[in-house]
């Protein structure tokens, strides 16, 4: 990875984008990848794609999918003591809600709270207690005041985020908040880089998509899915890393950082498209994890392969510890797989190729 190409990654990672309010990471990675695709758009609820024309007389049209939202939080209501209650957005985790820095993303900018957190020596059934319910959260700006909260920009359904920054743990290793799924933005945008960059244009036209609000059902995915209608997808996502203690694996299977891509079956995934995924890493010896899916993905992979007449779909995952918290874990090597991965896929579709099931 390029040290820019790092820059731009910690950056996108940091941006505030919770789901709803995308706009700012958007802009970001909107930004970047006009250096190098071909044009980059967006639509209504701000959705971006960015295109790579192939060079074929009749070019198929690959969609490299990634969400750009993150989970957080929502004003609900200020308590004339100035006190900030909240609603979740997403799938928070309000068991580690508590004692954290947060901010809010307010009419004058951002302002910096923390989570209230009542000290273990005076806090009732300390030893029999149960993780908070969202409504026993709320986040103290130092006001005194209800007034003096709206006078720092804040309202009833402005956002709010945890204040933690993504870090290197060490060479291979990042952790921080958000790394689901910003992360698959900047790998569908070094994707597109890459191939940009190639000797030869690929054959098929690419596009990247950056899509919004897949945390509560994949609506951008969706409306993207649909105007688009490209003739393969492939999703990219985060999924459960489990080589970590306490996880029994016959019930969540075996996924483990620096392991590589990992490949989900069944379900919304084409078979045919997971095959040429899987010629494709064993061409490139790019190893690979596999996951099983009997039904749902629970990613944006489910909302795409159903659009119109149907679109041929894969999921492929990124190992991450310790989802929807401030200390997800991955691994750059992973993430390098990848890349390596989605530029190889790219480069494989022909004008021949038509992802079907024969009968």
């Amino acid at each position: 990875m390029s040290p820019a190409s790092k820059n731009f990654l910690l950056d996108l990672l940091s941006t505030p984008s919770p789901t709803g309010f995308e706009f700012r990471g958007q802009r970001k990675w909107a930004a970047y990848t006009r250096k190098f695709a071909d044009k980059v758009e967006s639509d209504a609820y701000g959705t971006a794609w960015a295109t790579l024309e192939g060079s074929g007389k009749k070019p198929r049209r690959i969609m490299f999918e990634a969400h750009a939202d993150e989970i957080g939080y929502m004003v609900k209501y200020i308590s004339k003591e100035g006190f900030i209650s909240l609603d979740s957005v997403g799938g928070s985790d309000v068991a580690a809600g508590r004692g954290r820095r947060m901010d809010i993303l307010g009419d004058k900018g951002t302002v910096r709270g923390v989570t209230g957190n009542i000290a273990i020596h005076i806090r009732e059934n300390r030893h029999d207690e149960k993780a908070p319910k969202i409504h026993e959260l709320w986040i103290d700006i130092g006001a005194t005041s209800a007034e003096e909260v709206a006078q720092a920009g804040i309202r009833v359904g402005h956002p709010a985020v945890y204040a933690d920054a993504a870090e290197e743990l060490n060479e291979h290793r990042l952790f921080g908040r958000a790394i689901d799924n910003r992360i698959g933005g900047f790998i569908i945008a070094e994707v597109m880089q890459r191939l940009s960059k190639a000797k030869k244009r690929q054959k098929s036209t690419v596009i990247a998509v950056n899509s919004v609000q897949e945390e509560i059902g994949g609506n951008g995915a969706k409306m993207a899915a649909h105007r688009l209608m490209p003739d393969v997808a492939i999703v990219l996502d985060v999924t459960h890393a489990t080589d970590i203690p306490s996880l029994d694996l016959k019930k969540h299977g075996e996924v483990k950082l620096n392991g590589g891509p990992s490949l989900t079956h069944g379900s919304a995934n084409h078979i045919e498209v997971v095959q040429r995924l899987i010629d494709v890493a064993e061409k490139k010896k790019i190893p690979l994890q596999h996951e099983s899916s009997s039904r749902f993905t629970g990613t944006d992979t489910d909302v795409i392969f159903t659009q119109q007449y149907g679109i041929p779909s894969a999921l492929v995952s990124l190992p991450l510890r310790y989802m929807h918290s401030v200390v997800e874990m991955v691994d750059l090597r992973d993430v390098e797989q990848i890349i390596q991965l989605l530029v190889a896929f790219a480069e494989s579709v022909t004008e021949k190729d038509e992802f079907k099931v024969r009968l």
